[in-house]
């Protein structure tokens, strides 16, 4: 989408772009991955529904370079290129909130036991 066109949208309609996106993203997604990312979306735009403007602005651009992110291990097709996710940096981690590292550790296991399932 260009950026004239972007630049035209209200904050709501990037968010709700942005969200819709971001579900469409995970149809390349094995099944077990897509429910937990669908799941996991859904609970942290509502989650962030009434935050201020300056943690809105982070919460859309994690989410969009997320989105990108996904974009580019799934490739055109829709399909993985290998593996999906990356690293999360050290650094990132400390600045975390304490709920924040919860929710985290949370999905990890969430994500492990998606694993878990795969390799059986």
């Amino acid at each position: 989408m260009s950026r004239i066109l972007m630049s035209q949208l209200t904050h709501p309609q990037r968010v709700r772009l942005l969200y819709k996106t971001i579900l469409r993203l995970h149809r390349g997604l094995p099944a077990e991955l897509r429910a937990l990312g669908d799941n996991y979306v859904r609970d942290e735009f509502r989650r962030h529904l009434k935050c201020n403007p300056m943690e809105a602005q982070l919460f859309m651009t994690e989410w969009a370079r997320y989105a990108s992110t996904i974009t580019q291990q799934l490739g055109i097709r829709g399909k993985p290129k290998g593996d999906l996710g990356e690293e999360i940096d050290p650094t990132t981690v400390e600045m975390l909130k304490d709920d924040q590292v919860v929710q985290l550790y949370e999905l990890m296991l969430a994500a492990k036991g998606v694993e878990d399932v795969q390799a059986k």
